[in-house]
């Protein structure tokens, strides 16, 4: 059996379907912000549609992940400052053949940046974790892991990949501007 929590903070109401069936409409009570199901576990899709004054206002779905099978590298700023202090944060997601988050991952994310930029530190999540948040590598936590740039002094380009055994690599370019 698995909990399914569904927050939200402006809809009246959610309704979860797994795979295309209702499990039914819950509503918000009091200041709750979030409405929960008791689900037998089945791989598929699940999906939650909110509603506010019977109008849909957000769906989110989500799909059993399958094995890892590559890296994915998201940055929240592809450009930034080459003034030594700009950074850009970019999270790496372990996803499987069909680009879904692999939530049981912790592949070793092994790092890699151009001379004209830094990886000022990287991160996972993981509150228990021990490893340093000085280093080019990180274990992915629930499927992530973040690399933190820091720009340097020359304007350019620079490439950081993103590899790990048995996992097809990432890169992505950030622009560093005057």
């Amino acid at each position: 059996m698995v909990d399914i929590w569904a927050y939200y903070n402006n809809a009246d109401e959610v309704e979860l379907f797994l795979n295309g069936k209702s499990l039914g409409v819950k509503r918000k009570k009091g200041d709750d912000l979030h409405v929960m199901w008791h689900v037998k576990f089945e791989p598929g899709t699940l999906k939650a549609i909110s509603r506010k004054n019977g109008k849909i206002v957000l769906e989110r779905e989500i799909k059993t992940a399958g094995i890892p099978a590559k890296i994915e590298l998201i940055a929240d700023r592809k450009s930034i400052l080459s003034n030594g202090n700009d950074l850009s944060f970019v999270t790496a997601r372990i996803v499987d053949k069909d680009g879904n988050i692999v939530p049981y991952a912790d592949n070793k994310i092994n790092f890699k940046i151009d001379d004209e930029a830094a990886i000022a530190g990287v991160d996972n999540g993981d509150p228990l974790s021990h490893e340093s948040f000085k280093s080019n590598s990180r274990n992915a936590f629930h499927g992530l892991a973040l690399a933190i740039i820091q720009a340097r002094l020359k304007p350019g380009s620079v490439n950081l990949t993103a590899s790990s055994a048995g996992l097809a690599p990432a890169t992505v370019q950030i622009v560093l501007h005057q």
